[in-house]
């Protein structure tokens, strides 16, 4: 058995859940989980608390539209610099200042991923480090007239025209495009789910 609930809207997510070999079906959970910050919160937990909260969403809408019971995984990524949590930027000129300010910098991406079925809930963290190159005024600009910057978490895609200015990763390339696919396949095994 490979299928899955997928609680996530992300292409990336059910291509790269595909890619080792498992089949999503899409399960949004409703109401969409809130996503805001409490306070302080250090990048680990808030990364975590909304994994996890995703997939318990995902399970109680699972359960209210009496769908069969199956593996449900939500995920949650953020980028943090200086201690300061990126999400997805509100408007360009967010993007264009983050941006600003990761050019010439390594920053870190989390990646918490949390798998439920009938209650029982497994979770796992992928922690990355990302560097960025020297970037110019245009090339943010260009990048930003693109339209990518605007829905990834830290205003950029990995696996888009942001991959040119990565210097260095260190850590997992899967994680920073959403889905960590080591922690994921391991998470997977324990509910029982093999890869066709």
């Amino acid at each position: 058995m490979n299928a899955l609930y997928l609680a996530s809207q992300s292409p990336r997510r059910f291509e790269l859940l595909q890619q080792i070999g498992y089949a999503p079906l899409v399960l949004l959970p409703n109401p969409a989980v809130d996503e805001t910050l409490m306070g302080a919160e250090p990048a680990r937990p808030y990364v975590i608390r909304l994994a996890r909260a995703k997939a318990e969403a995902g399970e109680a809408t699972r359960r209210a539209r009496g769908l069969p019971s199956l593996p449900l995984l939500a995920s949650d990524t953020t980028v943090t610099l200086d201690g300061y949590i990126l999400g997805k930027p509100q408007s360009t000129a967010e993007a264009s200042e983050w941006l600003c300010r990761l050019a010439g910098r390594t920053h870190r991406v989390l990646t918490a991923v949390c798998v439920i079925r009938d209650g029982v809930l497994r979770e796992a963290v992928s922690e990355s480090e990302v560097s960025f190159r020297a970037l110019d005024e245009a090339e943010i600009a260009a990048y930003i007239a693109s339209g990518e910057p605007l829905d990834k978490a830290g205003g950029y895609g990995i696996q888009g025209r942001a991959a040119a200015f990565i210097s260095n990763l260190s850590g997992s390339y899967s994680g920073v495009m959403g889905l960590p696919l080591c922690e994921t396949a391991q998470l997977l095994r324990q509910f029982g789910l093999e890869a066709a």
